[in-house]
């Protein structure tokens, strides 16, 4: 061996790996004879249970009765006439088809199923038992084992039950299933129960039932707003809008539609939201403001608009959003701001009493889960109650508020006036009239009389603010100032400016927040309840 090399050792020196002993090998043997038996005896059972099933599938007379549908891709159209769950009551005796959703189902034995079947904010039973020749036991079976929330094709027969049912909104009747078939199903675990969504919060907390909270709602709304009181909260949101569509289009208002995109902030550079724009910037609007008052120097004379509103305020509390719904509205005036103020009242009288009028079974049906006192106003001829800031500082005052903190009315004080004004003049609607200037925008007319107070209003339910509105400036000099008063550049509003230095007659309106208006009616507690899919500081989905 040569200098430096190591020592190897040779491979018949290297030791042999021992084998299984015998003992080991009879084990394994054992353990793979033990498997074998059992793969043979699961396949047996499968094959027996196979048979089972195909020989139930035989005798099923009923197979054709139930099932699932083939994917829906338009194939056909019979235009067979589907039936409401609405309208059952007054179908008794007759032969209805139905698509619902399967809110609950509940089995009796192998012979029999209740089905808790959903529309919108109307539901009713079905009911699904075994009958030779007709109803059979796999079909029963079938029926029990659909998941929550399915939708279904039912048809059957409308008959009176053995007494009232009180689970669900049709009472009177139901439906006796003798077809059904599943249109499409969850595929996924439901995150809570709509029978839990639904019930009020006071029954959760008296019966210890589970409590589905708001938040665990919002990140499920899908789910969330298949409850009857969310399909009742957004068929009057839908009411509402018409109601002040109405009845501004019938007192000669024209519906306009501005753009959203602006090159300014209208109010405050704060509460503005800045997104790129091609090699510069714009502004999400904070309001129509500026283009309805373009209009107005159009000599359009009345506008109205429904549409979106962008506020960038940190506000996280139960009446604030970053996005919601403005109902807005600028019209000339003749001789004084008060006919704005006026007609405002009236607009707002107009839709309260539709929606008693014609919504009240909506309002019932929300009034289940979130019980409240009814919405009260003042009618006949004592009209709206009206009250000018400094009286309604007065009565604060009177209550026990210092008056040196009331140079604002801010919202712990709001919510006191409103109390204050319902113990005594028995209304939850009234106008606050004459704000102080410095709390105002900068397009607000100051009081000739007095220039620290203003030609402006606010509007209140139930103690919150629901509608801000003034007369504006439509004078270009005066315009100017206030602008610089407030830290505006004119110059940077030019289009705006122009309107008015070609002439434009004295105006006034008011913005609405339509989410607001339906949370203190109804009286929800919180603004995202009334709002479809809330934009909050903190929420951008779904």
């Amino acid at each position: 061996m040569s200098e430096g090399t190591k020592d190897t050792i040779e491979p018949s020196a290297q030791e042999t790996p021992k084998g299984p002993s015998k003992n080991e090998l009879k084990k394994r043997a054992k353990e793979e004879e033990k498997a074998r038996k059992a793969a043979e005896r699961s396949a047996k059972e499968a094959e027996a249970a196979k048979a089972k099933a195909g020989e139930e599938d035989a005798a099923d007379f009923a197979k054709q009765y139930y099932g699932k549908l083939p994917l829906n891709q338009s194939q056909e159209r019979p235009k067979r006439t589907r039936d409401t769950i609405a309208s059952l009551s007054e179908k008794l005796g007759q032969n209805v088809l139905l698509r619902a959703r399967i809110q609950t189902s509940r089995a009796q034995g192998n012979k029999m199923v209740f089905l808790h079947l959903r529309q919108k904010i109307d539901t009713v039973q079905g009911l699904l038992v075994a009958e030779d020749g007709k109803i059979s036991r796999p079909m029963v079976k079938w029926t029990a084992g659909l998941p929550d929330e399915s939708i279904v094709l039912v048809e059957g027969i409308v008959e009176k039950p053995k007494e009232e049912i009180k689970s669900t909104t049709v009472k009177d009747v139901e439906v006796h299933i003798n077809q059904i078939h599943l249109i499409n199903s969850p595929e996924v675990r439901l995150p809570f129960t709509l029978d839990d969504a639904s019930r009020a919060e006071s029954e959760n907390a008296e019966k210890q039932l589970n409590n589905v909270l708001l938040e665990t709602r919002l990140n499920n709304r899908v789910l969330d707003l298949r409850t009857t009181t969310n399909q009742a909260v957004f068929k009057l949101q839908a009411s509402i809008t018409d109601f002040f569509r109405e009845f501004l289009t019938s007192t000669g208002f024209t519906e306009i539609h501005t753009p959203k995109l602006q090159g300014a902030a209208t109010e405050s550079g704060a509460s503005v939201f800045k997104v790129s724009y091609f090699k510069g910037s714009a502004f999400l609007a904070q309001s129509p403001q500026l283009a309805k008052q373009m209009a107005i120097a159009s000599d359009f004379e009345r506008v109205y608009e429904i549409g979106p509103v962008f506020r960038a305020e940190d506000s996280n509390t139960h009446r604030h959003l970053t996005e919601f719904i403005g109902l807005d509205l600028e019209m000339t005036i003749e001789e004084h701001y008060h006919e704005a103020m006026e007609l405002l009242d009236q607009l707002f009288l107009s839709i309260f009493r539709n929606l008693k009028e014609k919504c009240q079974k909506e309002i019932d049906t929300v009034g289940r889960q979130f019980p409240a006192e009814e919405f009260k106003w003042r009618e006949g001829p004592e009209g709206t109650l009206k009250l000018t800031f400094a009286q309604a500082v007065d009565l604060l005052v009177e209550d026990g508020v210092d008056r040196s903190v009331l140079d604002d009315i801010n919202t712990e004080n709001e919510k006191r006036l409103g109390r204050v004004v319902k113990k005594k003049y028995d209304t939850d609607y009234f106008i606050v009239d004459k704000f102080p200037m410095a709390l105002r925008p900068f397009y607000t007319m100051p009081d000739p009389s007095d220039p620290k107070s203003s030609n402006s209003y606010d509007f209140f339910m139930r103690g919150e603010e629901i509608l801000s509105g003034a007369q504006r400036v439509h004078e270009p000099q005066l315009l100017a100032q206030q602008m610089k008063d407030k830290g505006i550049d004119p110059e940077s509003m030019k289009g705006y400016m122009d309107g008015f230095r070609l002439g434009c007659p004295p105006h006034g309106g008011g913005g609405i927040g339509l989410e607001r208006v339906l949370m203190l009616y109804l009286k929800l507690n919180n603004i995202r309840r009334a709002t479809l899919f809330p934009r909050d500081p903190k929420r951008l989905e779904p």
